[in-house]
């Protein structure tokens, strides 16, 4: 009997796009596709973590029943250093709300990283010890969010030179690669059919008990999203009074995001022109800036929608 393939997932970078890769991993698990390998660069590796530690549904929770706006305001202004945020407690927070892994050996699947190596400008993989570490380095958003020291080096966001890791999971084993690229700037379709994450996800949460731990975490989650309910107003005007800015300009923030988007779309051609996955999904997502916490459902959907357009040709490569 033939033995199954192994397949590895690669979550690209994307800021706010990055929940996408939510919609993309609901639509290959409807379908039975058996995830071996998790190749992540900055929120994709957030949420690749997220998911090889079982906790994907908590997250996809989380987002939705939260204002998406305020997802940004868990980030705290350190002017005048090297980043404009401080990206170390936050993303602690926003990782251990949902899960208890603390390391990658801690992990259901196999999980590499790809961070920046600032002085060298070379690509550092991240694959053991401390999973808060490595994902606070992958994450490390070139000008916006402060380097992190590891091993010696400064290491930052590794969408500044592998945006879309299809290598990583090649050298992992994965024999069959689907990769998911949020950098395109092909513009979303109408939403006709709108919803259909939100019903995925409600198929997900509406079929399993609640456990007493699961209901613990859940209003451990309620009492930081509370507290953090009045940070964004204060986080913005906090910018505009430093940086006495005129609001006709365009926010600092969204110019820094988008030219490392601009950046990254670039490089991510070049890179899968060399190195091709098996099947490439690209959520139409176009028309949202880096920051669009305000749109999680729409985003999610998309996703979705990307990875079910790919479906036929997935089973095909997987025998069926």
């Amino acid at each position: 009997m033939e033995s199954r393939k192994k397949v590895g997932l690669v979550l690209g970078s994307g800021a706010s796009r990055g929940w996408a890769h939510i919609g993309v991993i609901r639509a290959l698990e409807e379908e039975g596709v058996h995830i071996d390998y998790i190749a992540g660069c900055s929120v994709g590796a957030y949420v690749g973590a997220i998911y090889a530690s079982g906790s994907l549904e908590s997250l996809e929770t989380f987002l939705l029943e939260k204002d998406g706006k305020k997802i940004f305001s868990y980030f705290d202004v350190v002017f005048p250093k090297s980043g404009l945020l401080n990206g170390s407690k936050r993303v602690q927070e926003l990782f251990s709300m949902h899960t208890d892994v603390k390391t990658f050996a801690d992990l259901n699947i196999p999980l590499m990283m790809v961070a920046t190596d600032l002085e060298q400008g070379k690509v550092v993989i991240l694959k053991s010890g401390n999973i808060l570490s490595a994902l606070r380095a992958t994450m490390s958003y070139p000008g916006l969010f402060e380097p992190v020291r590891m091993g010696g080096r400064w290491l930052v966001d590794g969408g500044l030179v592998d945006p879309v890791p299809v290598g990583m999971a090649r050298a992992m084993g994965a024999e069959v690669v689907i990769a998911v690229d949020l950098n395109s700037r092909i513009v979303s379709r109408t939403k006709a059919g709108a919803g259909v994450a939100k019903a995925a996800h409600s198929m997900q949460t509406t079929s399993k008990p609640v456990s007493a731990e699961n209901g613990n975490r859940n209003e451990l989650v309620k009492k930081m999203s509370d507290y953090y309910d009045n940070i964004e107003q204060r986080l913005r005007q906090k910018t505009s009074d430093l940086l006495h800015r005129d609001h006709s300009t365009p926010d600092i923030i969204d110019t820094v995001m988008t030219s490392v988007s601009i950046m990254q779309e670039r490089i991510t051609r070049i890179n899968l022109a060399v190195d091709q996955p098996d099947i490439l999904i690209r959520p139409r997502l176009g028309e949202l800036k880096m920051m669009n916490f305000d749109q999680i459902e729409h985003t999610i959907e998309e996703g979705y929608i990307g990875a079910r357009e790919k479906m036929e040709d997935i089973k095909t490569l997987l025998g069926g």
